[in-house]
């Protein structure tokens, strides 16, 4: 109730003005009438539907929108040094949110990067720019196992659970992609009514099997055929790690778990749940592999593939030595990255656990272009992808299409405010509290996810345009380039060893002959 604090003012003040001014007094009729006013605007902000801080916070939520008028530079850096440890530089902020708006985002003056800095990455244009695209293009996933394959957009919506995420986000993000035809990945939290919008959807399996959990916490697999034979459902996952806090699980407190959300978990109300670190499905690459083929197989030859953060690249090479040995192959293989967001992890794990998302796509990539495989698995990047270079270079590293979490929240009206597992969010995004969770209006916000994703996939499109290119499939890694120190420039394909396909089962090159000696398709070593 202190969100509505200054309207309560707002009444005390305007009562005790109308009983002095019945008394008499200029200045008290001008203060019943300031009070007035304010009043009114406070009833508008509840009614309003464009704005969430607003609705939660009337009359008091324009100091926001004040500084930001004043100059925006100040609203950034109050957002920069307050709110977010790890965010996205300014511009890339103001282009989420412009785009997602429908606003035009050309800037003036030119870059606020330092070109010279040591890391700063950009891609080679051509002299000769080719025409853009007039349709995006899509990416098949479904290899030779699989007997529903489904065409998979450039840009998605990353995994966020229901119960991280409020019914109304959810039910955004879901009626967003819907509208723009795009995939919705629904998190672990399993398929809530909230994503029954239409939007086609990814349905993510954890270490909790929540939508499909017998009562001690196991894998149902019944139920899991039942629920992902759904037509809304177009691809199965099996979720291995998360870039935030790759190795732990995860934590939902028991304040969040109501009766919507224990009954799509299937678990107890009010009850605090816990996602394990492991699972019990598997405990090595090949049982792994079994099991993906199983989840295959009970949606119904479905795609079903797995997401991970990749910790070493032996792992990564012991799964690929299961896939020969055993000939199963996941669908497709979603590549978390360290940068990655989340509602709540450690400041260790967040900052020192996990491998970054480009190096993770050159591991994957050429494991499995060097086994001969690459041509029956696609592969999906997520972890701070929010725009069109994004997609672009996410590509050039070896990724087929991209998933994005937090700039898609942002565009459904986050703030940043780093309040997702107190249950405070101040734009209900992040909340299961009903009062804060109506300040998030679904029409107008899903229409801001479908601006935003068509927005930055046509930008991915101009930038593809602006290379000299007509697809995303021509894009080598010798077009994109790193400042390595002070005047010395590098590109991808200097930086980090291109197998060639089938060169493991050849000769594996020196630097990735330990890692493909070590591996072994029975246990997991690091």
């Amino acid at each position: 109730m202190r969100r509505f604090f200054v309207l309560g003012l707002l009444l005390f003040l305007g009562a005790v003005a109308t009983l002095a001014s019945a008394i008499g007094g200029l200045g008290w009729l001008l203060l019943l009438a300031v009070v007035v006013v304010l009043l009114g605007v406070g009833v508008y902000d509840l009614l309003q539907t464009r704005h969430a801080i607003l609705r939660n916070y009337p009359v008091l939520g324009h100091m926001r929108y004040l500084l930001e008028a004043i100059r925006p530079e100040l609203q950034q850096y109050f957002i920069e040094r307050n709110f977010d440890g790890r965010p996205f530089d300014r511009n890339t902020r103001s282009s989420i949110y412009q785009r997602a708006k429908g606003e035009k985002e050309e800037k003036p003056f030119g870059t606020e990067r330092d070109v010279y800095e040591t890391g700063y990455e950009y891609l080679v244009h051509s002299i000769a720019p080719a025409k853009v695209l007039e349709q995006a293009p899509r990416v098949r996933i479904g290899g030779r196992d699989c007997t529903q394959p489904y065409d998979m957009a450039l840009l998605n919506v990353s995994a966020m659970s229901f119960g991280s995420l409020s019914a109304n986000a959810i039910e955004a993000l879901n009626k967003g992609a819907a509208a723009g035809g795009f995939a919705h990945d629904t998190g672990e939290g399993a398929i809530s009514p909230y994503h029954r919008n239409g939007g086609d959807l990814v349905w993510e399996i954890g270490s909790g099997y929540f939508g499909c959990r017998t009562e001690d916490g196991g894998f149902d697999a019944d139920e899991f055929a039942d629920k992902s034979k759904d037509p809304q459902v177009k691809m199965v996952e099996l979720k291995l790690s998360q870039g935030a806090k790759p190795g732990l699980g995860g934590v939902l407190p028991g304040s969040k778990v109501t009766d919507e959300i224990a009954s799509t978990r299937d678990v107890p109300k009010g009850q605090t749940v816990i996602s394990p670190p492991y699972h019990r499905v598997f405990s090595t690459p090949r049982e792994l592999v079994h099991f993906v083929a199983h989840m295959r197989e009970l949606s119904g030859g479905k795609p079903a593939g797995f997401k991970l953060c990749v910790g070493s690249r032996t792992d990564v090479l012991a799964l690929i030595k299961a896939m020969l040995e055993e000939d199963i192959t996941p669908d497709f293989i979603t590549v978390d990255g360290a940068e990655g967001g989340t509602g709540a992890a450690p400041l260790e794990y967040e900052d020192h656990v996990g491998m970054p998302l480009t190096e993770g796509l050159q591991i994957v990539h050429n494991a499995l272009v060097g086994a001969g495989l690459r041509d029956r698995i696609k592969i999906g990047a997520s972890g701070k992808v929010a725009t069109g270079i994004d997609i672009v270079k996410r590509i050039v590293q070896g990724a087929d299409y991209c998933n994005s979490a937090r700039a898609m929240m942002m565009a459904v009206g986050c703030i940043q405010a780093q309040e997702c597992a107190s249950n405070t969010c101040p734009v209900g995004v992040a909340t299961q509290d009903p009062r804060r969770m109506r300040a998030l209006h679904v029409p107008s916000k899903a229409e801001r996810v479908t601006s935003f994703q068509k927005g930055t996939v046509d930008q991915a499109l101009q930038v593809l345009a602006s290379m000299g290119l007509t697809s995303f499939e021509d894009l080598r890694p010798h077009m994109l380039r790193r400042n390595v120190d002070h005047g010395m420039v590098s590109n991808y394909a200097d930086l980090y060893v291109q197998l060639e396909p089938g060169q493991l089962l050849e000769k594996a090159p020196d630097d990735w002959a330990a890692s493909w000696d070590r591996a072994t398709p029975d246990a997991f070593r690091p």
